[in-house]
C-alpha cells in the first residue's frame, strides 16, 4: 500500500511516495499511523484532535474518505492513499 503526498506535505516528509506494510493496516486510521511512524512530522499537519484537519484531503483509490467511513474506511494491499492540501492557482 502506498501513500502519495502532495505540495507542502511532500516537502515536510521529504518524499512524494511512502509505502506502508499492508499486513499491519486494515483502515485508513491504521495506514495513517503507519505513515506517522516513519514521518512523525506529518501528524500535526494532518490531524487535529484525532480527525483529519478540514483543509487536508485524504483519498483512497481516488475516493474522498469524507464520503465513506472517514478514518474507519477499509483499506487493502495495493490501495493508493493520497494526502493533499487545497491547491489554488491563478
Amino acid at each position: 500500500m502506498e501513500w502519495k503526498l502532495f505540495a507542502d506535505l511532500a516537502e515536510t516528509a521529504g518524499e512524494k511516495r511512502v509505502s506502508v506494510d499492508p499486513a499491519m493496516t486494515t483502515t485508513v486510521d491504521e495506514a495513517l499511523e503507519a505513515l506517522f511512524e516513519t514521518h512523525p512530522e506529518l501528524r500535526d499537519r494532518v490531524l487535529e484532535h484525532g480527525d483529519v484537519v478540514e483543509h487536508v484531503n485524504l483519498l483512497v483509490n481516488g475516493d474522498d474518505i469524507a464520503t465513506s467511513d472517514g478514518l474507519d474506511t477499509s483499506v487493502e494491499a495495493g490501495d493508493e492513499l493520497a494526502l493533499f492540501p487545497p491547491v489554488s492557482g491563478g
